[in-house]
């Protein structure tokens, strides 16, 4: 619905309706003056910034800070800025899952900007699911928006080791699981592996949705790699304020930037970066929200001729702050030009082409390695299909292990996640490091909220003897953090009737990542006499609130994980572009 006052702008824009325009238009400057405001103040242009300051949210913890310089900026450029807050969700202070909160924060962050009045946006996110919601929402509203992230933290160190959250987190974990370090140590590396606020210091989900938002145009170039606690970070959001002012004048709307050329040069500098899986889902819902399909085909293709090219953790050696140092992800653009739709507008109102050219030249790092010389010859995610995938799923090659990438095992399975927690440890379990740890029902729906439980921890039986990785499949996710043979977002869904819910224990599983298949090596006959006799899918006993609504509306991996009802119109539109 579009009031009639909205095209005025500013304080106009949005007024509650009275049946009386100008009585409303009255009675809301009565109230905003009453926290100070001049009339010259509210004759201005309004910005909004989106405030994901939260107690429970470290990864946001210099929100104070960045709204302060957010609103210095929209100021210097004449405007008059308003933060207001939104839902703030963080990955280890979410229950049950931060993905089963993402649409919700979507939700709260469009009706928000429709709601309030607000000529452009500023949208502060950085933990995982922050961005891509603050993104949807931005999408649907369709207001002038730039994404401000609130960068990555500092590293730690523990016995004069480098470390920081959160590969070296599991890595550490699974050490203390397997008896290789003590209580003691454990207790002293949880007060290093987080030294400062800010997200994840490695190439996880945060850090990725961070590239992301900068390679598909929507936040400041050099924007993705600041860490959260630098005066960099600082300049960026006071840029962010005054570039959201140019925004209004140049009416540049999201839909002006996101288009399907913006989401491929997204999918090509995940697949560049060794970003994380979780960003296949999150650009699926952006993309669906503007009514354009993701072809899963196509991108495993793309993948095929894309290396990576950055060596951070969990593919590589280094950290976010190290990613800064070496120029950030205009280094990797620069590699990756020709590959890239170059004519795709930022919100600089510029080009892609443009603000490389005018990023100006490289200089000698080894953080990013030029084409020539990658740290990986393919991207870092593949796509799988098989009998038990017939929807798809995905492996981060990049973080795997080789030996394991071509490989046949027996399954052990786990039926839920309380199976898994009771049996994973039980000295009793039959299991062997060749085996293939298989997890049921962590699905969008069977969890609900596909959690990150796809990195199933190594029987501690095993961990006692070495064995650092195996073969791991599951309808979930895991962190961006994570490292290892892991094969996730298995569609369908054990809990939507998927095959995944055949495979019993003792059954032969073969993954062939070069072949890109994921095959249960079971007579189509047994698992049709399986499938007669499976029982019903137990229904979720959720009758009311957020959580019927998720269960009802929510869709598959290969959909986004968005709610139905909010997607776009399908245009038809499919990206990557078909080639050849």
């Amino acid at each position: 619905m579009t009031n009639p006052t909205d095209e005025r702008g500013g304080l106009n824009k949005g007024l509650t309706n009275y049946g009386d325009i100008e009585f409303s238009l009255f009675l809301r400057k009565a109230f905003i003056k009453g926290a100070g405001y001049t009339d010259d103040a509210l004759q201005r242009k309004v910005v909004g910034i989106v405030n994901t300051g939260s107690g429970f949210n470290p990864c946001h913890g210099n929100a104070p800070q960045l709204i302060e310089a957010v609103k210095r900026g929209v100021m210097l450029a004449g405007g008059i800025p308003i933060d207001f807050p939104t839902i703030s969700i963080h990955e280890s202070f979410a229950y049950p899952t931060s993905m089963y909160l993402r649409n919700l924060m979507a939700m709260d962050v469009e009706e928000m900007v429709l709601a309030q009045p607000m000529d452009a946006v500023v949208l502060i996110g950085g933990c995982d699911k922050t961005v891509p919601a603050e993104l949807m929402g931005a999408i649907s509203a369709n207001v002038p928006a730039i994404q401000l992230v609130t960068g990555s933290m500092l590293t730690g160190s523990n016995k004069g080791e480098r470390v920081g959250a959160c590969t070296d987190c599991r890595r550490f974990w699974a050490s203390f699981r397997g008896d290789q370090i003590d209580a003691q140590e454990i207790a002293a590396v949880n007060n290093q592996l987080v030294a400062s606020v800010g997200t994840c210091s490695v190439m996880g989900t945060a850090s990725t949705m961070a590239c992301i938002a900068e390679a598909l145009g929507m936040s400041l170039p050099g924007a993705a790699s600041p860490p959260a606690v630098t005066a960099d970070r600082i300049r960026i959001a006071e840029r962010s304020g005054a570039q959201a002012m140019k925004m209004i004048e140049q009416r540049l709307t999201p839909d002006r930037i996101l288009t399907g050329r913006s989401i491929e040069n997204a999918l090509r500098v995940l697949l560049a970066i060794g970003g994380s899986t979780n960003a296949i889902i999150h650009l699926t819902a952006i993309a669906g929200r503007l009514g354009i399909a993701i072809d899963l085909e196509r991108l495993d293709a793309m993948s095929r001729d894309t290396p990576v090219l950055v060596d951070l953790k969990p593919s590589g050696r280094y950290y976010m702050e190290d990613f800064h140092h070496a120029g950030g992800l205009v280094t990797v653009l620069r590699e990756l030009r020709p590959l890239l739709h170059l004519d795709a507008l930022t919100v600089t109102g510029r080009t892609l082409g443009e603000e490389i050219d005018a990023a100006g030249q490289g200089f000698a790092q080894d953080v990013v390695r030029p084409m020539a010389r990658p740290i990986y010859r393919e991207g870092g995610i593949a796509v799988l299909r098989g009998n038990i995938a017939p929807g798809g799923a995905i492996i981060k090659q990049s973080a795997a292990t080789a030996a394991l990438m071509e490989h046949e095992g027996r399954a052990v399975v786990f039926e839920n996640m309380q199976d898994l927690a009771q049996r994973i440890d039980d000295e009793a379990l039959d299991v062997a490091a060749d085996d293939i740890l298989v997890l049921k029902g962590i699905g969008p729906v069977g969890a609900p909220g596909m959690p990150e439980a796809g990195y199933i921890p190594i029987p501690k039986k095993l961990g006692r003897l070495g064995v650092k990785d195996m073969v791991r499949i599951s309808d979930g996710r895991i962190s961006g953090t994570a490292g290892g043979t892991i094969v996730v977002h298995v569609t369908p869904e054990t809990a939507k009737g998927g095959p995944l819910g055949l495979v019993r224990s003792g059954d032969r599983i073969r993954l062939s990542v070069a072949s890109r298949t994921l095959s249960l090596l079971v007579s189509p006959q047994e698992l049709a006499a399986r499938a007669a006799a499976a029982p019903a899918g137990a229904t979720d006993p959720a009758t009311r609130g957020y959580r019927k609504l998720f269960l009802t509306a929510v869709t598959q991996a290969d959909q986004g994980c968005d709610f139905d009802f909010l997607r776009g119109l399908p245009t038809g539109e499919s990206v990557p572009e078909k080639r050849g």
